[in-house]
């Protein structure tokens, strides 16, 4: 048994190498189910979505502020000057509007 645990480690180690090499990777995904238990307890509250348009901006919607939060960002000030900034701001330079550009 213990040579077949071994053997099941070794051939994946290649998809397990990630989270060895990138100390910020988790093993599972606790941290984003945390984040949308809001959404599936809300879900019968959300009927404004209405339409597949709808639905992928309120996606868009929610990663952006979700982003925010794991990023130690407010995400209502972030968006604010966000959307404030960017009619102005070069498009070459957008990336720099980023959450985690924010942050540092």
């Amino acid at each position: 048994p213990l040579a077949g645990a071994i053997r099941y480690a070794l051939t994946r180690m290649v998809r397990l190498r990630p989270y060895l090499d990138h100390g910020i990777l988790e093993l599972d995904n606790n941290t984003a189910e945390r984040a949308m238990r809001s959404v599936a307890i809300g879900r019968k509250n959300y009927l404004f979505v209405g339409s597949q348009t709808g639905g992928k901006a309120a996606a868009i919607a929610y990663t952006l502020i979700e982003t925010a939060k794991l990023n130690g960002v407010d995400p209502q000030a972030w968006l604010a000057d966000t959307l404030a900034r960017i009619p102005d701001y070069k498009i070459n330079r957008v990336d720099d509007l980023l959450p985690w550009k924010t942050a540092s």
